[in-house]
């Protein structure tokens, strides 16, 4: 069999992202959305300014209008960058597929597509907690939490470059699931993600609370506050949350955002500036064991002797 008759029966003639028949409906519900929060931010401010919190933060639901768009135009290069990226890695998925993985499973099969779905959220939630706990690789993921609101306009506020997701994925065709129907799946996921971007939504049926991601368990991940740091890594469900021990229930209202907040709508350096901030302590540091530390660290690690004196001085100055 030569390569093109190889791939023939790998690779559909026409491959269509589910994303982008997915795209007019984001939108017509992040209008409604909007629309709503317009309507409601007079009545919500109010009530808010009555309160005895003397919290300033924008009421639940709320939009802000250049903190939107920065979101809507970061999902706009991510279609472009995701697009390129996702050819080339359905390339190489094929090539997996057909000259190594031990077995085929057949695309039409109920259970090759339980396989792919399954499949595809396990490691979305491996490449997730990675993404929180390497700092090279959160320097990608942490456009998506730099917003301080929480609306469908955040869902749209997706990193550019996706080369650790595609490269954790080729695990599926190597286990014989169709390179296309890896694809399909993803987008399923991702698709998915959107609708439980939002604070309009209240916790559900205990049940579905307990299988599956939702609101409720999204707005925890993007919690700064102590208690939701690094929680609920799931995509469609958050079983695997409650089996790795990652879960956290929402209790309170969250602050959304990173914890070093970065105050700019510029999409460029929403996207870019942890990667300066690698680079600058990388350069700083005098040996190679804290440059290493300061990309694959943790987000926030320091070398152990200006961790302590900065421990010493708080405690002096307490």
């Amino acid at each position: 069999m030569d390569a093109s008759a190889a791939f023939s029966h790998v690779l559909p003639p026409l491959m269509h992202d589910p994303v982008t028949f997915a795209v007019p409906f984001f939108l017509l519900l992040l209008v409604i959305e909007w629309t709503a929060a317009r309507r409601l931010a007079h009545e919500e401010v109010g009530a808010a300014s009555a309160g005895t919190s003397g919290s300033e933060r924008a009421p639940a639901g709320a939009y802000q209008r250049s903190d939107a768009w920065a979101s809507i135009w970061m999902g706009v290069v991510s279609i472009g960058t995701s697009a390129v990226l996702n050819f080339i890695a359905l390339l190489g998925y094929a090539a997996l597929f057909v000259y190594v993985a031990p077995w085929q499973l057949p695309a039409d099969a109920w259970y090759t597509w339980v396989i792919a779905i399954v499949g595809v959220d396990l490691l979305y939630y491996v490449y997730h907690r990675m993404a929180h706990r390497v700092r090279l690789i959160w320097a990608t993921h942490q456009a998506h939490h730099s917003s301080q609101y929480f609306n469908f306009a955040t869902a749209l506020r997706q990193k550019w470059n996706i080369s650790g997701d595609v490269f954790l994925r080729a695990l599926l065709p190597l286990v014989g699931v169709p390179p296309w129907i890896v694809f399909a799946s993803f987008s399923i996921n991702l698709i998915y993600q959107f609708w439980i971007h939002t604070e309009r939504i209240g916790k559900l049926w205990a049940p579905i609370e307990f299988v599956f991601n939702t609101p409720s368990h999204h707005r925890v991940h993007h919690g700064m506050d102590p208690q939701y740091l690094d929680k609920n890594y799931g995509g469609i469900f958050i079983v695997w949350d409650r089996i790795f021990g990652s879960f956290a229930a929402e209790t309170v209202r969250p602050h959304y955002g990173l914890t070093k907040q970065v105050d700019t709508y510029n999409i460029w350096t929403l996207q870019t500036h942890e990667y300066v901030a690698i680079a600058r302590d990388v350069r700083r540091a005098p040996r190679w064991r804290d440059k290493v530390g300061y990309m694959f660290g943790p987000p926030g690690w320091v070398p152990a002797e200006p961790r302590l004196a900065a421990e010493e001085s708080a405690a002096l100055n307490a």
